[in-house]
């Protein structure tokens, strides 16, 4: 058992039967009443953010979990099947638990939380940014850099990004996981 003076960002706690880990905390003491702590709590099934307040000292769970380097290997009927990088042990994952699952192509490194009681996968995410290769877009006209216009590309994995005009296809762009959007050209 700790208390609220052990809240930190990144802890997974127990709350309402559930799993969430901390996104933002921050104590509270107001001139009268008791000190309390506001939180944003991240749900570990849904990836809903909620709002609570605790007060100061209440009594929380603490539940263990392991983040575990994985590389994705395939996808089939069963889920993605990723291999863990040192004992090639190799786990199916539904598709609701990652986090950017249109992104993911083979050989991709990405880290899963796993419980440590009961060894379920929780979230799997991949880097901040992957590098992909656009398979198919519109061609740029010369000359039509000035403007912030976008237009979508296709990259490796299937998925549909918007670029910039310049970009044109055969080239690697890196793409930000957590908003799926364009944000540079790969270096080479």
């Amino acid at each position: 058992m700790a208390t609220t003076a052990d809240f930190r960002n990144g802890l997974c706690i127990e709350h309402n039967n559930e799993l969430y880990t901390i996104v933002e905390f921050q104590h509270v003491k107001p001139g009268k009443g008791g000190a309390f702590v506001r939180t944003k709590l991240k749900n570990l099934k849904t990836g809903k953010i909620l709002q609570n307040t605790f007060n100061a000292g209440v009594k929380i769970n603490i539940a263990r979990v392991e983040k575990r380097p994985y590389q994705f290997i395939y996808k089939d009927d069963t889920g993605y099947h990723f291999m863990h990088n040192e004992t090639f042990e190799q786990v199916v994952i539904q598709e609701n638990i990652i986090n950017a699952p249109e992104l993911i192509k083979e050989g991709q490194e990405v880290e899963i939380t796993f419980h440590a009681d009961t060894e379920t996968p929780l979230i799997c995410e991949l880097p901040p940014f992957v590098e992909l290769e656009i398979t198919y877009t519109e061609p740029g006209v010369k000359g039509d850099t000035a403007t912030n216009t976008l237009k979508p590309a296709t990259v490796e994995t299937g998925a549909v990004v918007n670029v910039p005009l310049f970009v044109n296809t055969g080239e690697k762009i890196k793409v930000d996981t957590r908003t799926k959007e364009y944000s540079e050209r790969a270096k080479k």
